[in-house]
Protein backbone atom coordinates (compact mmCIF):
# COMPACT_ATOMS: atom_id res chain seq x y z
CA UNK A 1 0.00 0.00 0.00
CA UNK A 2 1.12 3.49 -0.84
CA UNK A 3 0.34 4.85 2.63
CA UNK A 4 2.58 2.28 4.34
CA UNK A 5 5.46 3.09 1.97
CA UNK A 6 4.90 6.77 2.65
CA UNK A 7 5.04 6.20 6.42
CA UNK A 8 8.25 4.16 6.16
CA UNK A 9 9.88 6.84 3.98
CA UNK A 10 8.71 9.54 6.39
CA UNK A 11 10.28 7.74 9.37
CA UNK A 12 13.53 7.25 7.43
CA UNK A 13 13.60 10.94 6.52
CA UNK A 14 13.15 11.80 10.21
CA UNK A 15 16.00 9.47 11.22
CA UNK A 16 18.25 10.91 8.51
CA UNK A 17 17.32 14.48 9.47
CA UNK A 18 16.30 15.26 5.88
CA UNK A 19 14.19 18.36 6.58
CA UNK A 20 12.96 18.81 3.00
CA UNK A 21 11.77 15.21 2.72
CA UNK A 22 10.19 15.34 6.18
CA UNK A 23 8.18 18.47 5.39
CA UNK A 24 7.16 17.24 1.92
CA UNK A 25 6.11 13.79 3.13
CA UNK A 26 4.38 15.23 6.17
CA UNK A 27 2.32 17.52 3.97
CA UNK A 28 1.52 14.64 1.60
CA UNK A 29 0.41 12.46 4.53
CA UNK A 30 -1.80 15.30 5.77
CA UNK A 31 -3.37 15.72 2.32
CA UNK A 32 -4.09 12.00 2.10
CA UNK A 33 -5.63 12.02 5.58
CA UNK A 34 -7.74 15.03 4.65
CA UNK A 35 -8.93 13.30 1.47
CA UNK A 36 -9.85 10.22 3.52
CA UNK A 37 -11.84 12.40 5.93
CA UNK A 38 -13.67 14.03 3.03
CA UNK A 39 -14.64 10.61 1.72
CA UNK A 40 -15.56 9.43 5.24
CA UNK A 41 -13.05 6.58 5.13
CA UNK A 42 -10.36 5.41 7.53
CA UNK A 43 -7.90 4.74 4.70
CA UNK A 44 -7.82 5.57 1.02
CA UNK A 45 -7.36 2.98 -1.69
CA UNK A 46 -4.04 3.22 -3.52
CA UNK A 47 -5.73 4.74 -6.57
CA UNK A 48 -7.26 7.47 -4.41
CA UNK A 49 -3.94 8.14 -2.67
CA UNK A 50 -2.31 8.31 -6.08
CA UNK A 51 -4.83 10.95 -7.13
CA UNK A 52 -3.75 13.06 -4.12
CA UNK A 53 -0.09 12.65 -5.09
CA UNK A 54 -0.88 13.68 -8.69
CA UNK A 55 -2.78 16.73 -7.49
CA UNK A 56 0.19 17.81 -5.38
CA UNK A 57 2.57 17.22 -8.30
CA UNK A 58 0.40 19.43 -10.50
CA UNK A 59 0.42 22.15 -7.83
CA UNK A 60 4.21 21.96 -7.60
CA UNK A 61 4.57 22.17 -11.39
CA UNK A 62 2.35 25.25 -11.41
CA UNK A 63 4.36 26.79 -8.57
CA UNK A 64 7.65 26.15 -10.38
CA UNK A 65 6.24 27.89 -13.45
CA UNK A 66 5.02 30.86 -11.37
CA UNK A 67 8.27 31.23 -9.42
CA UNK A 68 10.38 30.97 -12.57
CA UNK A 69 8.36 33.60 -14.41
CA UNK A 70 8.30 35.75 -11.26
CA UNK A 71 12.09 35.80 -11.02
CA UNK A 72 12.34 33.64 -7.87
CA UNK A 73 14.72 30.85 -8.92
CA UNK A 74 15.51 29.84 -5.31
CA UNK A 75 11.84 29.09 -4.62
CA UNK A 76 11.48 27.30 -7.95
CA UNK A 77 14.49 25.15 -7.04
CA UNK A 78 12.94 24.18 -3.69
CA UNK A 79 9.69 23.24 -5.46
CA UNK A 80 11.65 21.11 -7.96
CA UNK A 81 13.30 19.18 -5.13
CA UNK A 82 9.92 18.59 -3.48
CA UNK A 83 8.51 17.56 -6.87
CA UNK A 84 11.24 14.92 -7.24
CA UNK A 85 10.31 13.50 -3.83
CA UNK A 86 6.63 13.32 -4.82
CA UNK A 87 7.31 11.75 -8.22
CA UNK A 88 8.90 8.76 -6.48
CA UNK A 89 5.37 7.69 -5.47
CA UNK A 90 4.00 7.58 -8.99
CA UNK A 91 3.98 4.36 -10.98
CA UNK A 92 6.49 4.24 -13.82
CA UNK A 93 5.25 6.31 -16.74
CA UNK A 94 4.44 4.72 -20.06
CA UNK A 95 6.47 5.80 -23.07
CA UNK A 96 4.90 8.08 -25.67
CA UNK A 97 4.83 5.14 -28.10
CA UNK A 98 2.97 2.93 -25.64
CA UNK A 99 0.43 5.68 -24.96
CA UNK A 100 0.02 6.28 -28.71
CA UNK A 101 -0.71 2.57 -29.21
CA UNK A 102 -3.36 2.64 -26.45
CA UNK A 103 -4.91 5.78 -28.01
CA UNK A 104 -5.08 4.04 -31.42
CA UNK A 105 -6.63 0.87 -29.96
CA UNK A 106 -9.14 2.83 -27.89
CA UNK A 107 -10.19 5.13 -30.71
CA UNK A 108 -10.67 2.12 -33.01
CA UNK A 109 -12.65 0.12 -30.45
CA UNK A 110 -14.93 3.10 -29.69
CA UNK A 111 -15.34 3.91 -33.37
CA UNK A 112 -14.23 7.49 -32.72
CA UNK A 113 -14.29 9.47 -35.92
CA UNK A 114 -13.68 13.08 -35.03
CA UNK A 115 -12.80 15.64 -32.41
CA UNK A 116 -16.36 15.41 -31.06
CA UNK A 117 -15.45 11.99 -29.63
CA UNK A 118 -12.44 13.35 -27.71
CA UNK A 119 -14.14 13.20 -24.30
CA UNK A 120 -15.13 9.55 -24.68
CA UNK A 121 -11.69 8.54 -25.94
CA UNK A 122 -9.86 10.54 -23.25
CA UNK A 123 -11.94 8.96 -20.49
CA UNK A 124 -11.27 5.45 -21.76
CA UNK A 125 -7.54 6.01 -22.39
CA UNK A 126 -7.02 7.53 -18.94
CA UNK A 127 -8.85 4.57 -17.39
CA UNK A 128 -6.68 2.11 -19.32
CA UNK A 129 -3.40 3.83 -18.48
CA UNK A 130 -4.44 3.98 -14.80
CA UNK A 131 -2.29 6.92 -13.83
CA UNK A 132 0.84 5.82 -15.63
CA UNK A 133 0.56 8.37 -18.43
CA UNK A 134 0.78 12.16 -18.38
CA UNK A 135 -2.64 13.74 -18.99
CA UNK A 136 -1.21 16.42 -21.31
CA UNK A 137 0.48 13.79 -23.46
CA UNK A 138 -2.71 11.72 -23.63
CA UNK A 139 -4.73 14.80 -24.59
CA UNK A 140 -2.25 15.76 -27.31
CA UNK A 141 -2.13 12.24 -28.79
CA UNK A 142 -5.93 11.85 -28.72
CA UNK A 143 -6.33 15.24 -30.41
CA UNK A 144 -3.81 14.26 -33.12
CA UNK A 145 -5.52 10.91 -33.68
CA UNK A 146 -9.02 12.38 -33.92
CA UNK A 147 -7.96 15.34 -36.08
CA UNK A 148 -7.12 12.82 -38.77
CA UNK A 149 -4.38 12.71 -41.39
CA UNK A 150 -4.57 16.47 -41.99
CA UNK A 151 -2.83 17.11 -38.66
Amino acid sequence: MLEEKLMIDYKNALKNKNALAVSTLSFLRAQISYAALEKKKDKLEDAESLAVVKKMIKQHQDSIEQFTSGGRPELAEKEKKELDILKAYLPEELSAEAVKKIVEETAASLGASGIKDMGRVMKEVLARTAGSADGKLVSELVRQRLAGPAA
